[in-house]
């Protein structure tokens, strides 16, 4: 459980906690019928999508985390059921796409949070793959 607390707090940290503004829109400019045109690029569409889905398997596997930690007898069922209460698990979420979701974030790191949560079925080899989001890039040899 500390192990997936310690990874909570690296991606919080690596994703930074600068938020987007909201796109304005000009008065008397053209709106589609029906709705507001989303102006985003594609990469701020992308990095919220895989915050979002990221966040979600984050919780997920906190919670999974949390049925194992209860099952060894290291925590007591009501520590179990508070953790796991529906509504820290939507705010856990919330606060994770929040940090997550941040501007400065380059497409190499949206890149490695589509291919963890896509790629990665288990919360091990998922939480594992998300510790590249801070890699360098790609060493070559001369």
């Amino acid at each position: 459980m500390m192990k997936l607390h310690s990874l909570l707090l690296v991606l919080v940290v690596a994703c930074g906690s600068k938020q987007t503004p909201a796109p304005i829109q000009n008065p008397g400019s053209e709106q589609p019928p029906g709705g507001v045109t989303d102006t985003r690029s594609e990469i701020d569409k992308r990095r919220e999508t895989a915050c979002t889905e990221v966040g979600q398997k984050v919780t997920a596997c906190a919670v999974d985390d949390a049925h194992a930690e209860l099952a060894a007898g290291r925590i007591k069922k009501e520590q179990h059921e508070a953790i796991t209460a529906a509504g820290i698990q939507k705010k856990n979420t919330e606060e994770f796409v929040t940090k997550c979701n941040v501007p400065d974030m380059s497409s190499r790191q949206v890149r490695v949070l589509e291919v963890c949560v896509r790629e990665e079925a288990a919360c091990g080899p998922f939480l594992a793959c998300l510790d590249h989001l801070n890699d360098k890039g790609v060493k070559t040899e001369k």
